[in-house]
């Protein structure tokens, strides 16, 4: 059995691997246009913050170790079409210039998501970069050693940890975000006090100008490079590069073209067992849409934890397998230096925009026993719906253990736990791992009262 992958990150890695271990007499072949196959996008911010030096490091896999296995590697190789009805793919090498129709058994599609630049004036200068490759990476963090005033596009995860990152080395930072305030995908209400924490938390060096998109960057004329930033609504200042991190987009042409369907969202809609409507078409990780296991409502959330769970779910029912993916919660974590944020399930805002009546609690506690040296607060809000009583999601900010939290709401919404069920978990106490009577506990106790229980 021949099975082509597209795509060679997150999803398609795991799945040319997986594929191999369920059939080992298959020929896998990946075909990526990166240079390299099996990588830690996830991790490029922390590259760039010099954490770590050597970027060989985010290198999961490498193409010779996928070889000696009995896997084929094309990097540096476009896939352009796909004709199911011949199963065939059109293959486009990249370095010569050549295609060539290559034919397969089953094929999985793992072509991930891809940045969104804006229709930015001068989008192409020097110095503006864009985050997803490896050799992104690279060339950001050569830069900003270069550079003192740096500009990032957009308010997103990889926008925050890119302030983190540029903080560490002492850069000034313009964050410009069309938003009210940064991270969006929070409610309001706490993403207002992440934003607040960092810019008390940055050594002055971080400056956000909100609810304003950039419309220009401005050439120095002998360079080559930006050397400054207009926005919309009037500002302007001097800059010697710029990140532009405005979220990202499913990358689905050539599946689109090919007659594969897409979901509402935009991605390929695919079912539990990663099946396009195409026979023997599979796809998985960013490119693809996913079920919120909440709403059961189609969802787009791009997540490398995701793309790698997809992976080897296609892989295992490409080779006569039958295993299923239920969906996701969103469940997401990062930090700003000692600031740890967390969320997962609906947002108070999004389950409202998908029709349940909500009831939210907020409230901030220790995170430890007081007398405890390490003691810092967390900040959660708990969501839930009136009528049914059930909780809907999480979000937990906090220098504190704020993850913890929001991981044991994770497995409480598979099981569709009410407010009430929260209140009689048994979590575990001593003084330096949390209070006797948690956080989690104390915001269920305020939300039942509030749900008139």
């Amino acid at each position: 059995m021949k099975i082509i992958i597209i795509g060679g990150v997150a999803a398609g890695a795991k799945a040319a691997a997986k594929s191999k271990r369920e059939d080992p007499k298959a020929e896998v072949t990946i075909y990526t246009q990166d240079t390299h196959v099996s990588y830690s996008s996830c991790g490029l911010p922390y590259y760039i913050a010099g954490d770590f030096q050597d970027w060989h490091k985010l290198v999961v896999r490498t193409k010779e170790e996928f070889e000696k296995s009995g896997i084929n590697i094309f990097t540096e190789h476009r896939v352009t079409k796909i004709l199911p009805a011949d199963k065939k793919i059109l293959v486009k090498n990249l370095h010569l210039g050549t295609c060539e129709f290559v034919e397969y058994d089953k094929l999985i599609i793992a072509t991930g998501s891809s940045p969104i630049i804006p229709d930015i004036k001068n989008k192409d200068l020097k110095n503006v970069f864009s985050v997803r490759t490896l050799e992104d990476g690279i060339n950001i963090r050569a830069a900003m050693e270069k550079s003192q005033n740096i500009t990032l596009i957009g308010g997103g995860y990889i926008s925050v940890e890119l302030i983190e990152a540029f903080v560490k080395n002492k850069k000034n930072v313009t964050l410009v975000e069309r938003a009210p305030f940064i991270l969006s995908a929070f409610d309001e209400d706490i993403s207002s006090l992440i934003q607040t924490f960092i810019l008390e938390n940055s050594d002055g060096l971080v400056k956000i100008i909100n609810e304003d998109t950039v419309s220009e960057f401005v050439a120095d004329n002998e360079t080559g490079a930006v050397k400054g930033v207009l926005t919309a609504k009037g500002s302007g200042f001097e800059t010697d590069m710029a990140v532009v991190a405005a979220g990202v987009y499913p990358v689905v042409d050539i599946a689109k073209e090919a007659g594969i369907e897409l979901g509402i969202t935009g991605a390929i809609k695919v079912n539990s067992r990663m099946q396009t409507n195409i026979t023997d078409i599979y796809a998985c990780g960013d490119c693809t849409e996913k079920i919120n296991m909440i709403s059961h409502t189609p969802a787009w959330v791009p997540l490398g934890s995701t793309a790698n769970k997809e992976g080897r779910i296609a892989a295992i029912n490409a080779c006569g397998g039958t295993e299923d993916f239920e969906g996701i919660l969103g469940s997401a974590v990062l930090r700003y230096h000692a600031l740890n944020m967390s969320m997962t399930g609906l947002t108070e805002k999004s389950a409202q925009k998908l029709g349940f009546d909500t009831v939210s609690v907020v409230i901030t506690k220790r995170d430890k026993a007081g007398y405890m040296p390490e003691v810092q607060n967390v900040t959660l809000k708990l969501v839930a719906d009136r009528r049914s009583h059930k909780v809907l999601g999480a979000q937990a900010i906090g220098c504190g253990d704020a993850d913890k939290r929001v991981n044991t709401i994770s497995v409480g919404l598979l099981s569709g736990m009410k407010v009430e069920d929260l209140l009689d978990v048994d979590l575990t106490y001593a003084p330096p791992f949390s209070t006797s009577i948690d956080i989690l506990i104390s915001a269920a106790r305020i939300l039942k009262s509030k749900l008139g229980g």
